[in-house]
């Protein structure tokens, strides 16, 4: 089938976020400039450059509390620091109740029984157990067409990995299956890896 987005689909359900899977999921941790914490995952979300290592992930809704956006957006414009932690199959219950919307004076991490643990390059919460954390200084917020689609940047400016999941040198995700997005309200988790060499390598 073909269709134009502005004339819709005919399905059920939304088949584009289907489409453009497995997203990786960032459990982006913020602090806004009253010392309040908030956690919340968004799977728009990944690494876009190496060096400086940068990451984006977008938000694409709105609370009555907030204006036009989110509270993680929102207390990025106020600090201007974020930390994303990797999601482990382990923690998708407690990253699913993170997702929770609730008032902007709620605290996540306390909602949902998350326990936190202190950035080392900023003023940020992070998810104590999460397998791997970027601590993150933002470079720009975009605005995208349509009503509160937000892009946020992000310089990473130190990096957590546990030691249990680095194997040889390596960090192994299998170890742990990191959690990925799909479409509709399906998940998906890491658990085999291959290995391809680029043509010449």
């Amino acid at each position: 089938m073909f269709y134009r987005p502005e004339e819709g689909h005919g399905l059920p359900h939304n088949p584009f976020n289907a489409i453009v899977t497995p997203r990786p999921i960032g459990w982006i941790s913020t602090r806004d400039g009253n010392g309040q914490d908030n956690l919340a995952p968004y799977s728009f979300f990944n690494a876009v450059a190496y060096v400086p290592p940068q990451v984006m992930f977008a938000s694409t809704s709105s609370k009555p509390d907030r204006g036009d956006t989110k509270d993680s957006v929102g207390n990025i414009r106020e600090t201007g620091v974020f930390c994303v932690n990797i999601v482990a199959l382990a923690q998708r219950d407690a990253m699913n109740a993170s997702a929770a919307a609730l008032p902007r004076e709620a605290d996540e991490f306390a909602a949902a029984g998350i326990a936190k643990a202190e950035c080392v390059t900023i003023d940020c919460p992070r998810v104590a157990e999460a397998p791997a954390h970027l601590e993150c200084r933002l470079t720009q917020i975009v605005q995208l067409p349509g009503a509160a689609n937000f892009a946020v940047f992000g310089e990473v400016t130190g990096i957590h990995m546990r030691d249990d999941f680095l194997v040889d040198g390596r960090f192994d995700v299998t170890l742990f299956s990191p959690l990925a997005r799909l479409g509709y309200r399906d998940y998906a988790v890491v658990r085999d890896v291959f290995e391809l060499k680029r043509p010449g390598e």
